[in-house]
């Protein structure tokens, strides 16, 4: 693991072999060991360094590709992973002509197929900010060397192999699942028995997150091992020999690693299940932790890039966590302490991985997962794999049974959906620095330790006292936080007061829709608010909003506020006077009603101050709600530093401010450019009184508008005034004192991170 770390990161870490061998060599480990040790590790090294540079290569214009089982389509596009003719593996992008051709395409399995095509290499997009998605780390976590645009295709034939006619398989078992399951159980029966997630509902799979089951709802280790024992018993039960079952299982467990879908989980499973066969027919006798050390050692060397995959690492720190923790789980006979002790061990264990990636935990998952493991293990999988096999021999009266079952699985859905309502069962902790990290595993160590010697006060503060640091670290700063976010084509920012004090958020994004045919719209709609709002505010450690305001009744700027509304506790709502009876505004007035926010109609002159912070709206003036120019506009001021959020105004709104409020816009620190810096706005008469040091353009990429316009920026930089925009320059981040301030962009931290891995 160090090794392959070192090559992907810094090899700076190699170092930590020399502390490693002390510690062998103090346990008086052999020397013949240690050399074996170090050759392997520093080969592992020399490999991957070696490997990351080969796949650094350019493809032509011109290349012939094999299409892997991993893609999925969606909407006009196929995407998915494939390997050129000289070996290097890319993300693969295809844009579908017409509706038959994207008919044709889902309706074969594309595992094995050669095309040959014509294309360009291009870069991954920059993610929105530091905890959002970002594709290159994707990528990286894949071993793909970038995105190929496809341009044109001509399939040219298929590639036999054993994984193209198993993927065959998949496809025919995914296409019979369609056919004969119920709409609403089919997606689950995927899921279950061919890993394949593509058309679970996104909010069922969010109530999953919520309950902490969400390893559930796919093929996990526990899948396999009871798929395994299943077998193996029906072929004792058939009077198969036992060598002969043992050899059957050896044969069948990788073929159905693939038809699973290959995920980390799956395969390290079945790899420790194989290497544990091994093991005993050889009379070896190896331990369980030697034969999960074994697989994670051949899965690296196969793919060094897996170390990265968030599936990869929970797998085997969950299957270590109970390995290690054999003895707290057999210190009871009673079945329900031994699952709360399963589930405390690996939640526990796993945690401090968990808030890192994702920044929160579900409080809800150790109760939870008593109820749902057994129920998903013991009775849920196997009705799936026994309506699988009935489908195939009598529809009748698979479809009688399906009467009784679908109903009884359709409460429970409203049942989980139900409890995902339920307040405060997440811990969203923000995500902490890897010292914090490294302490927070530390302190669940040190408490098993304890907890195996019934020292439990002492056990509960190694695991509290890192909690609570990484709970309130995140409010430990003593400046004025402004961001920026990049929404795309949209607006939205966020402020945060010296020690959290209070939390506000201008505006929340969204998208402008457009019509569109219906085989072309994704199946899954991206949402701004919950790809890139709600991470940035969990992100930072933020679990609830002082006051939402939303300028105006435009979908780029209030649309993805009810998916914040749903993920976070939003104590009020600031809006224009009367925007609330456009039409855009209707989500966000029905989860208002149903969570009780208080909605709140502001114009200018109402102000107040936080903290040794003023706050006060100085437009709209007039309760006639019109538009752009009726967009609530928010003057912040703090010791020196002066800011004003200008939503969509336009010039005739900037003309509005000059008369009204010439004082309190005159020599502004940073501006927020009003209609992101559309040629109606930012006019020069208004940019003269401002003077601001520093405007901020909030646009999307080669977005359809142009913003900003070229005039615009032409008069900005006419005048001497500073610009950056969040589309080239990602979220923007003002760490503001008193007497001065400081920018970070999403651009330079990935700089800076690109720098430290070379």
């Amino acid at each position: 693991m160090l090794a392959v770390l070192a090559a992907f990161k810094d090899s700076f870490l190699l170092w930590l072999f020399v502390p490693y061998s002390c510690f062998l060599w103090w346990k008086k480990e052999k020397t013949w060991l240690l050399a074996i040790i170090a050759v392997f590790s520093f080969s592992a090294f020399f490999y991957t360094k070696n490997r990351n540079e080969d796949l650094k290569e350019h493809i032509p214009e011109h290349a012939v590709i094999t299409w892997t089982g991993s893609y999925t389509i969606s909407g006009a596009k196929l995407r998915g992973f494939s390997i050129t003719d000289s070996g290097a593996k890319i993300y693969t992008v295809m844009t579908f002509s017409n509706k038959e051709e994207k008919e044709e395409y889902e309706n074969i399995s594309l595992s094995g197929a050669m095309f040959r095509v014509k294309g360009k290499l291009t870069p991954a997009n920059m993610p929105a900010h530091q905890y959002a998605f970002s594709m290159d780390e994707y990528l990286k976590s894949q071993g793909a060397i970038g995105i190929y645009e496809i341009e044109q295709a001509e399939y040219i034939g298929k590639k036999k192999s054993i994984s193209s006619v198993l993927a065959q398989q998949r496809l025919k078992v995914k296409k019979h699942i369609e056919r004969t399951f119920p709409k609403r159980l089919a997606a689950e029966a995927e899921a279950l028995i061919i890993g394949d997630q593509g058309n679970v509902d996104e909010d069922l799979s969010r109530a999953y997150q919520k309950l902490g089951i969400t390893h559930l709802f796919a093929i996990s280790g526990l899948h396999v091992a009871l798929i395994t024992l299943l077998l193996f018993e029906i072929m004792l039960r058939c009077h198969v020999r036992k060598e002969h079952a043992t050899l059957a299982i050896m044969i069948v467990l990788p073929m159905y690693a693939c038809l699973a879908g290959g995920a980390p989980s799956v395969w390290r499973s079945v790899t420790v299940v194989e290497i544990m066969m091994i093991s005993r027919a050889s009379k070896s006798l190896l331990t369980v932790d030697d034969a999960l050390s074994i697989s994670f050692i051949l899965l690296l060397t196969y793919q060094p890039a897996m170390i990265f995959q968030v599936g990869f690492q929970l797998s085997y720190l969950a299957t270590a966590a109970l390995i290690y923790s054999s003895r707290i789980l057999q210190s009871s006979n009673h079945v329900l302490l031994q699952s709360f002790y399963m589930t405390f061990v690996c939640q526990l264990l796993v945690y401090p991985l968990l808030i890192y990636h994702f920044f929160e935990l579900s409080l809800s998952s150790f109760v939870a997962n008593l109820v749902f493991v057994p129920l998903f293990s013991f009775v849920i999988l196997p009705i799936n794999l026994i309506m699988l096999v009935l489908t195939g021999i009598s529809l009748p009266l698979s479809n009688l049974i399906f009467a009784v079952y679908e109903p009884l699985r359709t409460w429970l859905t409203s049942g989980i959906l139900f409890c995902k309502e339920i307040p405060y069962q997440m811990w969203v902790s923000g995500r902490p620095d890897i010292l914090l990290c490294a302490l927070a595993m530390i302190g669940v160590l040190t408490a098993f330790v304890y907890i195996e010697k019934k020292y439990f006060v002492r056990a509960v503060a190694c695991i509290l006292f890192p909690i609570l640091v990484i709970h309130f670290a995140s409010s430990l700063h003593r400046d004025l936080r402004i961001t920026y976010l990049n929404v795309g084509q949209g607006d939205s920012a966020v402020i945060e007061l010296p020690y959290r004090k209070k939390v506000y958020v201008i505006d929340t994004g969204g998208l402008l829709r457009f019509g569109q045919e219906k085989w072309k719209e994704p199946k899954n709609k991206y949402e701004v608010g919950r790809r890139v709002v709600v991470p940035y505010l969990k992100g930072r450690g933020i679990r609830s909003v002082d006051a939402m305001i939303l300028t105006h009744a435009d979908a780029d700027h209030v649309e993805s506020a009810e998916e914040v509304i749903e993920e976070l506790r939003v104590k009020e709502i600031h809006i224009s006077p009367n925007s609330w009876e456009k039409a855009v505004m209707g989500e966000v007035l029905k989860l208002v009603k149903e969570k009780r926010i208080p909605l709140k109609e502001r114009m200018a002159g109402y102000s107040w101050a936080e903290h040794r912070t003023e706050f006060k709206y100085i437009s709209p003036t007039d309760t006639n709600y019109e538009g752009n120019n009726d967009s609530l506009v928010l003057l912040l001021k703090f010791g020196k530093f002066k800011s004003v959020f200008t939503g969509d105004l336009e010039e005739l709104g900037e003309r509005q401010l000059i008369g009204n409020s010439v004082a309190d816009i005159a020599g502004l620190t940073i501006l927020k450019a009003g209609h992101h810096g559309s040629k109606t706005s930012s006019s020069e008469p208004f940019l003269n009184i401002t003077k601001p040091l520093l405007t901020i353009f909030s646009t999307g990429l080669n977005n359809r508008y142009r913003h900003p316009s070229q005039e615009v920026v032409d008069r900005y930089q006419r005048l001497g005034y500073t610009t950056l925009n969040t589309a080239e320059s990602g979220s923007i981040e003002l760490s503001v004192k008193e007497d001065s301030w400081q920018i970070h962009t999403t651009a330079e931290f990935l700089e800076k991170k690109k720098a430290l891995s070379k």
